[in-house]
């Protein structure tokens, strides 16, 4: 193999792959990505047996002599951020890889790349056709509820399903529920059964990683056991998490008197910043006291003291005091704007609060108790 690539297009292909390429693995062929030069394109590819990627770079390539290198993760991503020169040429001989830049020359050892596992491509004749900035938004939205830590282990991944017209991401640790509802349009009759498509937490951030924002849609296609992604310049794979998913529905209360709140993003997280600036690890619980047309929130502990913040609320009924782990109402904060508007009904100090939106997001958030 003997190639010329513009360093910054290269560097950020080989970063992507290098995301998937394990860190430490008894099998040491993984720590590497395989390049594979042919037909005026590189493809690189890399896995760590549970996560693979296929990526494909077009752009500022020169081919000189068709092959295929396996190139160590750290050395060479080293390289490509250090140099400062716009393009570098690679080849392999019989003693290894030889990196050139305009001043700059390096020889890394070569292993066999027919060794490497194969990375599976997209084949497939029944998929999901999803709007890029909706994968987007889904993954964003529900990826930071995930439990990876969880002994529950289908807590440890957003769940997808897909059927004909309506794609739903949804993503709990037990304590609060994040759920995504898009469009979506069904190829060849693919649809998800069950509530086993659990996507696990890291490989899905890393799917929305490798979305540009030059395509306007994606290909996604779930079979029995592992689910691809398609991109115009790349393929992602991902082990499924074994296990059912709880029922999410019986989770989103379905209330007939609860008190329906019009609220903006930007105030209530100023608020509880203000708030939570006297919690810590242990002491996380925020009163959120809902009377007079004012939102009261009250923070306390014991050797760092207490806070009282209030925000004007269009509400004037019978108090309800509900308590809340700060975190969680940020991290709902945080995946939106500060202008956006959003719904919180509440109905008493013992139930949940459920958050939506107007484009189809939902977060429950279930009450803590009042230790105060």
């Amino acid at each position: 193999m003997k190639i010329t690539c513009q360093r910054e297009s290269l560097t950020n292909a080989f970063a992507l792959a290098a995301s998937i390429a394990p860190t430490r693995s008894p099998k040491e062929i993984l720590q590497n990505v395989k390049v594979t030069a042919a037909g005026g394109k590189l493809t690189l590819t890399a896995t760590d047996m549970e996560v693979g990627i296929r990526l494909e770079l077009e752009d500022g390539v020169e081919i000189e002599v068709e092959g295929t290198a396996l190139l160590p993760v750290s050395r060479t991503m080293a390289i490509l951020r250090e140099s400062n020169d716009e393009s570098i040429s690679m080849e392999t001989d019989d003693s290894g890889i030889r990196v050139r830049g305009s001043r700059s020359k390096y020889r890394l050892p070569g292993n066999n790349p027919d060794e490497f596992p194969a990375v599976v491509g997209f084949d497939e004749n029944k998929y999901h056709v999803l709007p890029t900035r909706l994968f987007r938004e889904m993954v964003k939205r529900t990826v930071f509820a995930t439990d990876p830590e969880s002994s529950r282990y289908a807590l440890g991944g957003v769940l997808l399903e897909l059927e004909e017209n309506t794609v739903t991401a949804v993503g709990t640790d037990g304590r609060r529920l994040a759920r995504m509802e898009g469009v979506g349009e069904s190829i060849g009759g693919h649809q998800t059964t069950g509530s086993s498509t659990i996507v696990p937490t890291r490989a899905i951030q890393l799917m929305e990683r490798a979305l540009s924002d030059k395509d306007e849609t994606v290909d996604v296609a779930a079979r029995s056991n592992d689910l691809l992604l398609r991109t115009s310049r790349a393929v992602i794979y991902s082990r499924l998490v074994e296990g059912r998913y709880p029922n999410w529905r019986q989770v989103l209360p379905k209330r007939e008197n609860a008190i329906q709140l019009d609220m903006t993003v930007g105030p209530l997280f100023a608020a509880l910043r203000q708030a939570a600036i006297v919690t810590d690890h242990e002491s996380r619980g925020i009163d959120f006291t809902f009377a007079d047309g004012t939102l009261k929130l009250e923070a306390s502990t014991a050797e760092i003291g207490e806070s009282q913040i209030e925000l004007p609320i269009a509400y004037d009924g019978e108090p309800i005091t509900l308590t809340m782990d700060h975190r969680y109402l940020a991290d709902f904060c945080k995946v939106l704007d500060n202008e956006a508007n959003f719904m919180m009904e509440i109905e008493s100090g013992a139930s949940p609060a459920l958050l939506t939106t107007d484009d189809g997001y939902g977060y429950v958030i279930m009450p803590m108790a009042r230790d105060r």
